[in-house]
């Protein structure tokens, strides 16, 4: 049985994918403006990345939760790590985020158990 991991990161390449080879040259120069803000810099992808998760939890969007999450977590980010930037959100966003939280957390869970893959 295919897992909600698998079946997420497959809609997302899927979906991009159509989105990108569209034909409307805008949305491409979105995903590349987008895709260069996570790029190592002055500032480590891993820590660009938790700020993504920040933002994405207080404007409560569980595509780009669970987008961000995935990322921290193959950039060798800890749970303890995650759960100091999802307070943060919480701090910032209120108890309007609590509901993304739980869907944090359910996420986190699955991904930390996820086998990795021998590199």
């Amino acid at each position: 049985m295919e897992s909600q991991i698998t079946k997420t990161r497959k809609y997302r390449l899927d979906m991009n994918e159509k989105i990108l080879h569209s034909g409307f040259k805008d949305f491409q120069k979105f995903f590349s403006l987008d895709n260069k803000a996570y790029l190592e810099g002055s500032l480590p992808v891993k820590y660009k990345e938790l700020m993504g998760l920040v933002g994405s939890m207080v404007l409560r969007c569980n595509d780009c939760i669970f987008y961000h999450l995935d990322r921290c977590v193959t950039e060798g980010t800890t749970r303890e790590e995650l759960h100091e930037a999802m307070n943060i959100a919480l701090i910032i966003g209120g108890s309007i985020v609590i509901p993304h939280l739980r869907y944090a957390f359910e996420m986190l869970d699955e991904l930390l158990a996820e086998p990795k893959a021998e590199g």
